[in-house]
């Protein structure tokens, strides 16, 4: 008796909740940004693009006085990188060679493992 009353209470328990209509919540919320924010986001992913905002990471293999030693590191850094950019900038008094353009730490850090052997005073670094 007692367990003919426990299924007839678990079905009509079951029964009750098997009528409601349970649902998680729906997503209708619509966010609009004004259009001057949409027009900032564009002019961001742009910049970001042309890397004027300097978000990327380098690597600089050489910083010295002389235009010549910064030729012949870029030279050297080019031979047997024919695919990453280098540039040489001029910071008074400095000639420094800058190599790569790179979006993370990371990217930067994996050629950096493999050109540390032959510029011995290179290092990775944000641009400001």
């Amino acid at each position: 008796m007692i367990k003919n009353k426990s299924v007839i209470y678990l079905l009509l328990t079951s029964c009750s909740f098997s009528g409601l209509n349970l649902s998680a919540q729906e997503n209708k919320s619509k966010v609009t940004a004004p259009p001057l924010v949409q027009e900032l986001l564009v002019l961001k992913s742009k910049m970001t693009e042309s890397n004027e905002l300097n978000e990327r990471y380098k690597i600089q293999l050489f910083s010295g006085s002389t235009l010549d030693e910064a030729n012949k590191t870029r030279r050297k850094f080019k031979e047997k990188h024919p695919n990453q950019p280098a540039s040489i900038e001029y910071q008074t008094p400095n000639y420094k060679v800058w190599v790569g353009d790179f979006r993370d730490r990371l990217e930067a850090e994996r050629l950096f493992i493999t050109i540390k052997e032959d510029f011995k005073s290179s290092f990775v670094f944000k641009p400001r």
